[in-house]
């Protein structure tokens, strides 16, 4: 038997919520740093001990634009372009090597400082992950962080692997744009990647389509593609928005989702990214937008499972007798009776005595 989680030890002194907007306020020269560079490139120089010197910015090419810096302490100077410094700099900050995960019984703050890492507690505020507590849980520390919309208790080898793949997704969207080309073959790869969970790879394989593909959308070729190619596009961005989802990384998300569904406008293909992009709305209590998107991917024949949500977004906004409606369609299309009961429960509640007149009356014969 493992044994009983001790009590949380509260991070308030240890995390370093407010560090890069301190600095913004102590730098006369931050938001110019931070237009040239990317505001999270300013901090990925920070956390990397990288000192920037000077930085020629070319207004034609500004990938080009040149950036001096020096390691440390260190008086050497050392050049490249912007979007080699920014390689650089992830690649710095990815391959460095951590502080083992250990913990002493008694851990003092610096104890717990090297057990989460140090690089990790500057970066998670400049990802907006809020790190909340650590317990011991069978003798393995575990951190419960705040993501904005859901806490959730993650390994603090998970919490590592989080922020390394978000400085991963950092340089993947800061890269100059290569000439593009749609590859119609990564999209069964990527399927297959989202049935194995293996959402980086997603990433890896389509990451690169959204931002040419935005702006495909507004030329005439765009406007004229056809049917099947416009749907085998609409799901290779709904597979890339569940990705972007599961790895909570839920802004990125909603953008690919709703450049989907600009594809897609009526194609059944966009309806699973009407209904994704709904379950979000739901999942951040944004009901009364839920109700249109999952109202709409049902429409273009989406999974009945979504008549749930649908339910749960009525019952929000207090319309129960749609809510009721939903729920009935939901136990007709096949969802477990035993899963729909606490929410029909709440919503024949909500509708009080009259209902339950109004539904003994139906039963009687004749």
């Amino acid at each position: 038997m493992g044994t009983q989680p001790q009590n949380p030890i509260d991070l308030g002194e240890i995390r370093a919520d407010g560090w890069f907007e301190q600095l913004a306020s102590e730098m006369p020269e931050f938001e110019q740093l931070c237009q040239v560079l990317g505001q999270r490139f300013v901090a990925f120089s920070f956390i990397a001990g990288v000192r920037i010197t000077s930085i020629s910015f070319d207004p034609h090419s500004p990938d080009s634009s040149l950036v001096d810096f020096a390691l440390g302490e260190s008086e050497d100077v050392e050049r490249l372009t912007l979007t080699d410094f920014r390689e650089r700099l992830g690649g710095a900050l990815i391959s460095s090597e951590a502080e083992p995960i250990v913990l002493p019984p008694n851990p003092e703050a610096d104890d717990i400082r090297s057990c989460i890492g140090r690089r990790y507690l500057l970066l998670a505020p400049i990802f907006g992950i809020r790190i909340a507590s650590l317990r011991l849980t069978d003798g393995a520390p575990m951190i419960e962080v705040d993501l904005g919309h859901v806490r959730e208790e993650v390994a603090v080898q998970g919490l590592r692997d989080i922020l390394d793949n978000a400085v991963r997704s950092e340089l993947a969207r800061a890269r100059p744009a290569a000439p593009f080309s749609i590859d119609f073959k990564r999209i069964p790869q990527a399927e297959e990647a989202n049935k194995r969970a293996d959402y980086n790879e997603t990433i890896a394989l389509l990451g690169a389509w959204p931002g040419p593909l935005s702006m495909f959308l507004r030329t005439p070729q765009g406007q004229a593609l056809g049917r099947a190619e416009r749907s085998k596009l609409v799901k290779a961005l709904g597979l890339l928005g569940q990705a972007y989802l599961k790895k909570q990384q839920i802004d990125w998300a909603e953008d690919v989702l709703r450049l989907g569904i600009q594809f897609g406008q009526e194609l059944e293909a966009s309806g699973p990214l009407f209904g994704l992009l709904g379950q979000v709305r739901v999942e951040t209590e944004r009901f009364g937008e839920a109700i249109g998107l999952l109202r709409r991917a049902l429409a273009l024949g989406s999974d009945r499972a979504l008549l749930v949500d649908l339910a749960r977004s009525f019952s929000a906004r207090d319309r129960n007798v749609a809510a009721l409606a939903c729920l009935n369609d939901a136990l007709a299309a096949g969802c477990d009776a035993a899963e729909l009961a606490p929410l029909r429960t709440k919503v024949e509640k909500a509708l009080g005595p009259a209902y339950v007149k109004y539904r003994e009356a139906l039963a009687k014969p004749g």
